[in-house]
């Protein structure tokens, strides 16, 4: 008998965040590990009177993908990927992975090709998106390997994961609309000044904001969800800011990453761990070096990393930041193949300043 959570976040995946509809194509990409929850999204979107397409993949492809793809092929871009960013009207990507350090003796390089040759079509996707004709969600179907990661037994994860999608609640999609106005809320009070500053222990930075808009991120494009973001002005942002929560990027463990920019493009970068791997993610190309995103997360049901960034960057009391492209329907402009988040904990003596006045303060909003 499947998990009642498992049906419950499907309903959430069809029903609210892609709102599927009579007619309407939809990809569901997925792994065989993710099998109970890929059948049930199906399922729904089928309720839904939607036409379903499932991409399914097996442990070890993408190692295998890389370790055996020629430079030709690393190139090719399939038709079905192609018809997807272009025509589909929305996916929903469940990601399932059983080990999550798989790509981690892949040469970095073999990736930036990869990310090359794909820009276009993830360009595409955020293209499409801004302007309302696609719609798309990522989430997770928890399995030992996110487990060990967050450090948890596999049922406290699971428990901890539903938890934070909300699946738990009487009517669910009616308690993400509930959250959606509130964080629609702090997003208005921030949209319209000029600038932010964080502080944070080795952090000291500032982004501009003018023109930008902010967006809620309510369970549209990430289950689960909560933060608010925009698209820092592209030569705005001055000085250092250190992430402190660890982060897999690439199949590699990025820790203590520190960036320092000036006029808004990446000048110095370190990391305790995973250096260079980073230094080659921000060597990707000419937009790779600047901020694509300032992001504060709202979901203060999700308390602890986890090393997985679509959790930790919702953590309530952090924000992240991400280098590379930026979403155009916050007005940004920075093109880039890359698109990488990093956290930055403001919980323990960080500070958040909005044209110079209060706005949060150890991890909690000011009123």
């Amino acid at each position: 008998m499947r998990d009642p959570r498992v049906e419950n976040l499907a309903r959430i995946l069809v029903r609210y965040s892609v709102e599927l509809k009579e007619g309407d194509s939809c990809a569901i990409r997925g792994s065989t590990a993710g099998e109970p929850l890929v059948a049930a999204v199906y399922e729904e979107a089928l309720r839904a009177g939607a036409n379903p397409i499932i991409a399914m993949s097996f442990n070890g492809q993408s190692s295998a993908y890389f370790r055996n793809a020629s430079d030709a092929q690393l190139d090719w871009i399939s038709p079905t990927a192609r018809w997807e960013s272009e025509e589909c009207d929305a996916n929903i990507v469940i990601g399932a992975e059983t080990n999550t350090r798989e790509l981690s003796q892949i040469p970095p390089e073999r990736q930036a090709r990869r990310r090359a040759a794909t820009r276009e079509l993830m360009e595409t996707t955020l293209r499409r998106s801004a302007e309302g004709d696609f719609r798309w969600v990522y989430t997770l179907f928890p399995t030992a390997a996110y487990a060990s990661d967050a450090e948890m037994s596999l049922a406290e994860f699971e428990d901890f994961y539903y938890g934070a999608c909300f699946v738990d609640a009487d009517d669910p999609v009616d308690a993400w609309r509930n959250a959606s106005e509130e964080w629609k809320r702090l997003a208005s009070r921030i949209e319209g000044h000029e600038e932010v500053h964080v502080t944070a222990p080795g952090t000291d930075i500032r982004l501009g904001i003018a023109g930008r808009k902010f967006i809620a991120a309510d369970g549209e494009h990430n289950m689960p969800d909560g933060e608010f973001f925009t698209a820092p002005v592209e030569d705005s942002v001055e000085g250092e800011v250190s992430f402190h929560l660890p982060a897999m990027v690439g199949g590699r463990e990025v820790v203590g990453a520190r960036l320092r920019f000036d006029s808004g493009k990446v000048v110095d970068a370190s990391a305790e761990r995973g250096e260079d791997y980073l230094v080659s993610l921000l060597d990707t190309d000419e937009g790779s070096r600047r901020l694509g995103e300032l992001g504060i997360g709202t979901n203060f049901g999700i308390d602890r990393g986890t090393r997985d960034v679509l959790l930790d960057e919702k953590i309530g009391g952090t924000v992240h930041m991400a280098v590379g492209a930026s979403y155009p329907e916050c007005g940004g402009r920075n093109e880039s193949a890359v698109h990488t988040d990093l956290v930055c904990d403001l919980r323990q003596g960080g500070r958040i300043e909005v044209d110079g006045e209060p706005f949060q303060q150890d991890g909690q909003f000011v009123a």
